[in-house]
């Protein structure tokens, strides 16, 4: 082999093995970067996903609750004067929703943006001559229920048919929201111990309560009464809102429904509507897709701060209401005269 040719061949050799020793750190970079690259997007689906389980709490469109059967609209259920009242605290009140939007507005009549299987269904539909006042105060405790707000009602003529639709008790446990030591009617933090006595009296209050509505109605009433929903969907953890943390805290809801369905049970006119259950997937926690509760065909929050319903919330709450309602209020047959 010629030497010109021995020599171009060494150096050809040479430099093929200097451009793969001199290609390796580039291959390190590449593989550095891809890394890097991995780990960005890991992290960015890590943030959303948390953001979304976590922070985020959608409310979402359209309408929301149970469905409502219609043909129990099809006709009036009584021709007599019947007054729609409204007794309790700021979820009876309507505390953020638009003027017609609360679930009292709603039991009265449809707002103007009413979804398309609800219009007809309200209690003007089916009670020609109905009248509506509510008395409901946000901010408001059985104490206050019992001592100030019933005692304002008075005795209706006895030609007046009352429906009642009541909720009390909640704010009763969550204020004072861990700021103040726990007393009777703002226990939040209260041990079971303490909220034991402080439960017994709330449920002859609101025996009391509902022994006082019936006197005020001669003509005859029956009172649809609200136990107390679950902001933390059965968890008892209340996530991001700044309140501290509360180990007995679902023992004392437990307690307080459980003394709520009591009184209603010992009353033929009281009937007790489940908002409690109704809620459960629909607070703090809706978005997190392993939980018990979690509401896959709704994964939706319906309050718009933590003791009270926005406007899909009480599109549900109207929902319940009329069907229990309509249970119990619906003629089979003849109409009332």
């Amino acid at each position: 082999m010629p030497n010109g040719e021995r020599s171009f061949k060494s150096i050809a050799r040479r430099w093929s093995m200097n451009e793969s020793v001199n290609s390796k750190p580039a291959v390190n970079r590449r593989r550095i970067w891809r890394l890097m690259l991995c780990a960005l997007v890991t992290a960015g689906i890590v943030l959303a996903g948390g953001y979304h389980c976590f922070l985020r709490l959608p409310v979402g469109r359209g309408p929301s609750g149970p469905s409502v059967p219609g043909e129990p609209f099809s006709k009036p259920w009584r021709h007599s004067k019947a007054l729609l009242l409204g007794i309790g605290d700021s979820m009876t009140a309507g505390f953020g929703a638009r003027r017609g939007y609360s679930y009292f507005d709603r039991l009265v009549q449809n707002p103007p943006e009413e979804a398309a299987d609800m219009k007809g269904k309200a209690l003007s539909a089916v009670f020609p001559n109905l009248t509506a006042r509510n008395m409901a105060e946000s901010g408001t405790t059985s104490l206050h229920h019992v001592g100030k707000q019933i005692p304002r009602l008075e005795t209706q003529p006895s030609d007046v048919f009352g429906i009642v639709v009541m909720s009390s008790g909640g704010n009763d446990i969550i204020h004072d929201y861990g700021r103040c030591p726990p007393v009777e009617g703002a226990m939040y933090g209260a041990t079971m111990a303490q909220a034991a006595p402080w439960i017994a009296n709330h449920e002859k209050r609101l025996d009391a309560m509902l022994l006082m509505l019936k006197a005020r109605f001669p003509g005859g009433c029956h009172v649809f009464l609200a136990n107390i929903y679950d902001p933390t969907d059965g968890t008892g953890n209340p996530g991001f809102t700044g309140l501290p943390a509360w180990p007995d805290g679902l023992s004392v809801l437990k307690a307080y429904n459980e003394a709520i369905a009591r009184c209603a049970a010992k009353h033929d006119f009281v009937h007790l509507v489940n908002v409690h259950d109704l809620f459960l997937g629909h607070g703090l926690h809706c978005c997190k897709f392993w939980l018990k509760r979690y509401c896959a065909s709704d994964p939706h929050y319906w309050y718009s701060i933590v003791e009270d319903p926005n406007e899909r919330g009480y599109d549900a709450l109207r929902r319940l209401f009329l069907i229990e309602m309509a249970r119990v209020l619906a003629p089979a047959t003849a109409v009332t005269p």
